[in-house]
């Protein structure tokens, strides 16, 4: 099962944080917001399937993120959690502790926004289109 959120960069985009990442449906962001990798995005995890949702919270799911950005692609893994809401309607974060809360689509993440391939953070803070694609296997 996936779920596919459309994105773009903006001239803010920092990548620098070390324990999460995020993509958000604010179309603004400051410069202290530094584990956003993506604003605008067209939809939230409180859109996402409830089959989609009922299996990212089994413990032994195996949840992956893939990121495009022109012709950059980064997969970062993670598993699913117990407590996932997706209940967000305005944010989707990637954790790489077992921290959740109701914008969490993702715990013990790989990389956080500070692992984001550099090249890519480039081409977002240009303001490129993101394609963030999540996945998950039970």
């Amino acid at each position: 099962m996936r779920e596919v959120i459309h994105a773009r960069g903006h001239d803010n985009v920092r990548a620098e944080h070390a324990s999460t990442f995020e993509v958000t449906t604010d179309d603004w962001l400051t410069p202290a917001g530094d584990c956003i990798i993506a604003v605008e995005a067209d939809r939230s995890p409180a859109a996402f399937d409830p089959a989609f949702v009922e299996a990212c919270r089994d413990r032994t799911a195996r949840i992956t993120a893939r990121i495009e950005v022109d012709d950059h692609t980064q997969t970062i893994t993670g598993r699913g959690h117990p407590d996932l809401t997706f209940d967000s309607d305005r944010s989707a974060v990637a954790r790489t502790s077992d921290y959740v809360d109701d914008r969490t689509v993702m715990v013990d993440a790989d990389h956080a926004a500070v692992g984001v391939d550099r090249a890519m953070v480039e081409s977002l803070r240009a303001g490129a289109a993101l394609v963030f694609t999540l996945s998950v296997e039970v």
